[in-house]
């Protein structure tokens, strides 16, 4: 999720807020994944400080204060950005409220750096969730925690941010990952224990296109369960952000997987600019039991 970027509550909460389909694509299920009970697609928006990016077409809008266009166009959650580096995002509080108002799962994530100690960062980080959390309306979900990971960083960083994070929350923050040549060196080659304990983080993956990824020693992956093999770490996805966005020639730039069996549209819905987009691999049920276990309580 680097910047410009290129993605409970009771049941009758839920039941109270259905939303409409969300929009469709080929079913985004990869081979040997968890069937889903429908075909209706789980939609989870991610967001930082440069969000909204630029209007890009005719539509509906939002900002950090209003997100309800996002869940009319059919997004069940939304992550936002919590922190960079040690340095927290002015936006992260307000998308987390307009989540909350809209009906909508809401998470934060962290982009862990190697310039700062991955333990003062997961401090930061927690400090921060919980802080969000003390604001929330009483029968909010649980506050899905997430570590998104630059490409230069040692294993040993990875998980002492992971840990610090669970320690403090008894949370496993979900593991973004960008397509890095050196980490999927470093999981490959990685001892057992090291990998056993890195997999008990979920996988976000990111994959915007079947041509990206190339580099000297790995093919483009093409699809998510080839992105998967080439890390040689976890079984499979939890959440795959398909949808990034570029900043090209003065304006916003729709970055979206669309090949072979996986058919996203350009844009989200009618929405009138491009979002960074991510689909959950499994079924609604499944979605609020990923976001319990993942997730940090009301505190």
């Amino acid at each position: 999720m680097k910047s410009p970027l290129l993605l409970l509550v009771p049941a009758v909460f839920f039941l109270a807020h259905c939303s409409p389909s969300s929009p469709r694509a080929t079913p985004v299920r990869a081979p040997g994944a968890v069937k889903s009970q429908s075909n209706e697609l789980h939609e989870i928006i991610n967001v930082s400080a440069y969000d909204p990016k630029a209007r890009a077409r005719a539509g509906r809008g939002y900002s950090q204060y209003d997100v309800t266009a996002l869940r009319a166009n059919g997004a069940r959650g939304l992550i936002a950005r919590a922190g960079k580096g040690g340095k927290l995002d002015e936006k992260c509080a307000a998308f987390i409220k307009s989540a909350d108002r809209a009906g909508l799962l809401a998470g934060v994530y962290y982009r862990v750096q190697k310039h700062l100690s991955a333990t003062k960062q997961a401090d930061q980080f927690v400090n921060r969730a919980i802080s969000l959390s003390r604001s929330r309306p009483s029968n909010a979900a649980p506050l899905l925690l997430c570590g998104d990971y630059d490409g230069d960083l040692e294993l040993s960083a990875i998980l002492a941010f992971q840990d610090r994070v669970e320690q403090r929350t008894g949370v496993v923050p979900v593991a973004y990952l960008e397509n890095s040549q050196d980490l999927k060196l470093k999981t490959r080659a990685a001892d057992p224990r090291t990998k056993a304990r890195m997999a008990r983080a979920p996988y976000w993956l990111a994959l915007y296109s079947h041509k990206s990824g190339k580099t000297s020693l790995f093919p483009p992956p093409g699809k998510p369960g080839n992105l998967v093999k080439q890390y040689a770490l976890w079984p499979d996805w939890a959440m795959w952000q398909y949808g990034g966005v570029g900043w090209e020639n003065g304006a916003s730039q729709a970055k979206v997987y669309n090949h072979g069996r996986y058919r996203f549209p350009k844009y989200f819905g009618n929405m009138d600019r491009p979002l960074e987009r991510n689909v959950f691999r499994g079924s609604y049920q499944e979605l609020i039991n990923f976001w319990h276990r993942h997730g940090m309580q009301r505190r």
